[in-house]
């Protein structure tokens, strides 16, 4: 995924915080514990605090933040001619949404999946037919509540937007108001502290600090995000005006979420990391390690590498192969980050590296451990 910023000013370039955003990933924790297993315990605390009321609304809304990050958590970003500063407190960032055009909030809020269509500027669903019909044809594979969500969306937004924004300060009253409280401090402090590097050091060093999946070209004209996914936008479109946010947020990690939306302002939203929270592999080495793995063989020679350091002929002794064909496989593996070599005396020893492997999965740890 990229992001355009050729001849954009460095002071288009902003840190900042939004409630509203952080809220929205604090309802994606509460509809995906399994996303997050460090926040587990806030999760539990939480749903089982919610009033039956407000759980049955929240429940008739997930998809604005279960399967997908809906935009019209970061209305700053869509706002025509607008400054692209979110609100310093959800009730101005609630005041930003309802400054969305009903066409644009429709829009955004019946983004059901990562569809390829994400990228593309198309007709409204209040307008089109044939863009209605797809949307109402996404909400079915969402189910019956979405689908009734999306009728009443299309017939009658304003209603619909003013429920949308109950449901969101409702939130607030029950549980986000003390969660903001408890966040905000930090989430405001890395803004700071990455606006400073970025006015000190430059963009290249700011981008590096918010996480290593992002990149600046040499030529500092466009920054890669690394995802498992496709999308090309530009910080300098005339439509909402030229600028790059970066939103921190305490609930997202692991997610990386880039907001590039035709006619939005492109936001990258980004966990900020404690020491506990390890950087994530890139994408092509996550592709290498999958792919070393595969292969039975290989499987077999990490079953051994995982109790204990081999060697090369250790190895082709135990399984009954030739010593150049252990090394072929040896060298997939290290390539892809898996193994460690040491040397002992005269003897090359291989290992497993068990930290990586652990974050590869468990199962595949307990597989080759058992």
């Amino acid at each position: 995924m990229t992001i355009d910023i050729t001849g954009l000013p460095p002071e288009r370039i902003d840190f900042a915080v939004s409630p509203l955003a952080e809220l929205g990933l604090a309802l994606h924790a509460l509809s995906e514990p399994g996303h997050h297993p460090g926040l587990h315990g806030w999760a539990t605390a939480t749903a089982a605090g919610l009033k039956p009321d407000l759980a049955d609304r929240l429940h008739d809304a997930e998809f604005l933040w279960r399967n997908t990050f809906s935009d019209v958590f970061m209305p700053f970003a869509g706002l025509p001619g607008g400054d692209g500063a979110p609100g310093a407190t959800l009730a101005e960032d609630l005041d930003l949404l309802d400054r969305l055009s009903d066409e644009r909030f429709t829009s955004a809020a019946l983004e059901f999946t990562c569809s390829s269509q994400y990228g593309v500027k198309t007709p409204s669903a209040l307008h089109d037919q044939a863009v209605r019909t797809r949307a109402l044809d996404l909400a079915a594979t969402r189910g019956p509540r979405q689908v009734e969500f999306t009728r009443r969306l299309l017939d009658d937004p304003p209603t619909v937007r003013a429920w949308v924004r109950r449901l969101l300060e409702d939130c607030e009253q029950a549980f986000f108001a003390d969660t903001w409280q408890r966040v905000r401090v930090q989430l405001a402090a890395d803004a700071r502290h990455k606006a400073e590097l970025l006015r000190r050091k430059g963009l290249g060093d700011a981008i590096e600090s918010v996480s290593s999946a992002l990149a600046l070209d040499r030529d500092g004209t466009r920054i890669s995000v690394d995802k498992l996914t496709e999308g090309r936008t530009t910080a300098t479109d005339p439509e909402p005006g030229a600028g790059l946010t970066f939103v921190p947020t305490s609930f997202g990690w692991p997610h990386l979420m880039v907001l590039h939306a035709p006619g939005w302002r492109p936001v990258i939203h980004y966990p900020v990391h404690g020491p506990e929270l390890p950087s994530p592999a890139s994408v092509e080495v996550l592709k290498l390690r999958m792919e070393a793995l595969a292969h039975p063989m290989r499987m077999r020679l990490c079953r051994n590498l995982a109790r204990s350091p081999y060697t090369t002929s250790e190895l082709a002794d135990a399984h009954g192969i030739t010593a150049p064909e252990v090394s072929r496989h040896l060298a997939v593996l290290k390539k892809a980050g898996l193994i460690t070599t040491r040397r002992r005396g005269r003897y090359v020893q291989h290992q497993l590296d068990l930290t990586v492997v652990a974050r590869l999965g468990s199962d595949f740890l307990e597989g080759v451990l058992r």
